[in-house]
């Protein structure tokens, strides 16, 4: 199980686990439950670079699409296949086996802890 405290958040409703000068990110269960029923997600290709704040990927659901935005500048060096196989792991485990991409980064922005994002998710 994830502590949440410990991890970093976009106001794009994304998290980031930090370990070292990778971030791995997913999506929170917020997001995850606005967006309803995931079945279907597109992530970038490892190896490809990413700029803060740029689209990088869709997350589709039964009600709607949603973009994943790179919450860092880096390199994507991983993606999670086991999403792309089966979305559903975005609603079911959004913080753990749910994660999307794992990026190198040089520098973080600035992020939300914890107490911040769920001021601002009114939770």
């Amino acid at each position: 199980m994830t502590d949440k405290t410990e991890l970093k958040y976009t106001a794009e409703h994304e998290w980031l686990r930090i370990d070292g000068d990778v971030a791995t990110v997913g999506i929170t269960a917020y997001a995850a439950d606005k967006l309803g029923d995931v079945v279907f997600v597109e992530l970038p290709t490892v190896g490809a670079g990413v700029t803060s704040g740029t689209v990088v990927g869709e997350i589709e659901s039964t009600k709607s699409v949603g973009e994943l935005f790179a919450p860092v500048n880096g390199t994507v060096t991983e993606i999670n296949d086991a999403v792309v196989g089966n979305p559903e792991l975005v609603n079911s485990d959004p913080f753990g086996e749910g994660w999307l991409i794992k990026v190198s980064f040089t520098e973080l922005p600035t992020l939300l802890s914890y107490d911040e994002y769920t001021a601002l998710v009114g939770e």
